[in-house]
């Protein structure tokens, strides 16, 4: 049987093997699976039993902006990435910095913001944090890359003042090879940006404007 030259273009496109696009399975499940490790404040932890901080409130607005129900699942920084990586999750929402080996591994969206380098505070006891305030002049260190995760009785927080010059650009990394997710969701954030809501939520958590590149 002869085919005909255009049916010959459309057979690789019919294949079984062709991968979907991470935006149509979103839209096919009406949900983004986002992941994030909620022990850290203020970025995100629980507060009377109820997932909150800013990471929370990004997720849920970017999801909105996606027009889907947003699912948070709360893990722990062994799964957080590598779930990404393998499609159990599709974003990670969890003050990632941009660094050059997770670009081998991941796309990611454009920045969300741009902190100054962390300051690491010694916890001397528990304590409720919501505010960023509270440890202005404690500064120990500084944690660079994507360290800001809370390590025994350490915490990592931002500060007003940096103690470097270096900062660093906060992203959300997802599979690589999703080109039209990439632009949905760069343009979810660019429409939380030019409204003011990012800038509100920067200023609820963190009292600090969101740096823009």
């Amino acid at each position: 049987m002869r085919l005909l030259p255009g049916l010959m273009l459309l057979l690789p496109l019919a294949s079984p093997f062709a991968q979907a696009e991470l935006i149509d399975d979103i839209n096919d499940r009406g949900e983004l699976r986002i992941a994030l490790e909620a022990d850290m404040a203020p970025f995100s932890f629980k507060q009377d039993g109820r997932l909150t901080g800013f990471d929370v409130e990004l997720a849920e607005l970017l999801a909105q902006e996606l027009e889907v129900h947003s699912s948070i699942l709360v893990t722990d920084n062994d799964d957080l990435l590598s779930g990404v990586e393998s499609g159990k999750y599709d974003v990670a929402i969890n003050h990632v910095a941009l660094t050059q080996e997770l670009q081998d591994r991941f796309d990611f969206s454009e920045p969300y913001s741009h902190l100054p380098a962390q300051t690491i505070a010694r916890q001397e006891q528990p304590r409720s944090l919501n505010s960023l305030a509270m440890f202005q002049g404690q500064t120990l260190g500084v944690a660079q890359g994507n360290g800001f995760v809370e390590r025994g009785p350490l915490v990592t927080v931002a500060q007003k003042t940096p103690v470097t010059d270096e900062e660093v650009a906060l992203v959300i990394p997802f599979q690589k090879g999703n080109p039209a997710f990439q632009a949905s969701l760069d343009k979810a954030l660019q429409r939380i940006k030019a409204d003011g809501r990012l800038e509100a939520l920067s200023q609820k958590w963190f009292g600090m404007s969101a740096r823009q590149p």
